[in-house]
């Protein structure tokens, strides 16, 4: 990993992905010791990541994985560092050639990072060369979000959403836009409607996969749900008998970061959710699975992306209604938003899709999609 010198705390400064062959060979040798656990009665995702697969993707790491080709894509693009309220802060800048780009705000999910994003970044600041039109041109600014990637070390204690988002504001403004919207899934689409509730000045309106809005208790709520709507409760059952890993982060985030940063393989099985979130119908590949994983390991920063989850459930927030223009991607196996307890805590929703495939990594199982329905959304808002 490697940038230039800062001289000043509002400097933005080149940087460049770059890890050294010594930490390359590290994690190789720590992949040839490999320890597995003793094996579940059956060999199937029942009782967490299998041996099978960890075996199988284990020799495919140290064997036929290539860091260094990925390495070549995240510097494909230009990256950049700057210190916000003394936060080291990571991000993408691709300025579009097109004098009437939208200024956008990509923010990745949780476990991913910045490079859910590499396969859009061409189709938005440059849609005339994907089939598209240069009116729905963006300029786009992908960040690793505080305690990611290269956005670290985390300072201090006390990083919830909102702070993130405080911070990515920040960053919009430092690098000069007055006005400009955002996109996110997951922690990004958490982060996108703390936007939508701080409402900055000139903020457009925000983009995400998933609106986490659920049943209150109010029997009134179930009169308007749909056939569909029940599916997607049950959906929501499974996800939370799965979803030990929230109750985890939120209560001892730091002692299961011990065992990961210690073992590329206990980051390999930690990462489950991109094989398991839907429920077997994951279109992640095995090479972008593995350069999400080797990108926590390197950075050391299980630790630090888990915190959120512990910050958020001490936060004590109260519910807040947000009224920024709003439009969502419904993704078949994905957390499936039900609309109508949506817009019960999102008053201004203008745009609803709904897709057959793509899961919750829709930006690199399905980017063209993503990509489309981002230039969908915010063509509506520049019609109205």
């Amino acid at each position: 990993m490697t940038n230039t010198q800062s001289t000043g705390s509002t400097d933005i400064r080149p940087f460049r992905v770059d890890i050294a062959q010594g930490e390359l060979d590290d994690l190789n040798e720590r992949l040839a010791r490999t320890r597995l656990p003793r094996v579940t009665p059956e060999e199937n995702w029942d009782y967490g990541t299998p041996n099978g697969y960890l075996a199988e993707t284990v020799e495919y790491w140290k064997d036929g994985f290539d860091w260094r080709a990925q390495e070549a894509r995240m510097n494909a693009f230009p990256h950049y560092l700057t210190e916000i309220e003394g936060q080291t802060v990571h991000f993408i800048h691709v300025p579009s050639a097109e004098k009437t780009s939208t200024p956008l705000l990509l923010v990745h999910s949780y476990p991913g990072s910045f490079a859910d994003f590499l396969d859009m970044i061409g189709p938005l600041t440059d849609p005339v060369a994907h089939g598209g039109r240069a009116e729905d041109a963006f300029s786009v600014v992908v960040p690793s979000i505080p305690g990611f990637g290269f956005s670290t070390p985390l300072v201090g204690a006390g990083w919830t959403m909102a702070r993130a988002a405080h911070i990515l504001d920040a960053l919009m403004r430092r690098l000069g836009y007055e006005s400009y919207g955002s996109h996110g899934s997951d922690a990004g689409a958490m982060i996108s409607r703390e936007l939508g509730l701080m409402n900055p000045a000139g903020y457009l309106g925000m983009h995400v996969l998933q609106l986490f809005s659920f049943p209150s208790g109010d029997p009134a709520e179930f009169e308007k749900l749909e056939p569909k709507d029940y599916a997607a409760l049950e959906h929501m059952r499974w996800f939370q008998s799965v979803g030990g890993y929230n109750a985890i982060n939120a209560s001892r985030p730091q002692t299961v970061a011990v065992g990961i940063a210690d073992s590329p393989v206990g980051q390999l099985a930690w990462s489950e959710l991109f094989n398991s979130f839907g429920n077997g119908t994951s279109l992640v590949t095995r090479d972008q699975i593995l350069a999400q994983v080797t990108l926590y390991w390197f950075t050391n920063t299980q630790a630090t992306a888990g915190r959120y989850h512990y910050e958020e459930a001490h936060a004590g927030a109260e519910p807040a209604i947000n009224a920024a223009p709003t439009g969502v991607a419904v993704f078949a196996d994905d957390f499936t938003s039900i609309r109508s307890l949506a817009e019960r805590d999102n008053s201004n929703i203008v745009h609803w899709s709904e897709f057959p495939d793509g899961g919750h990594f829709a930006a690199i199982e399905r980017p063209d999609a993503v990509a489309g329905d981002i230039r969908a959304f915010f063509a509506t808002l520049r019609a109205a």
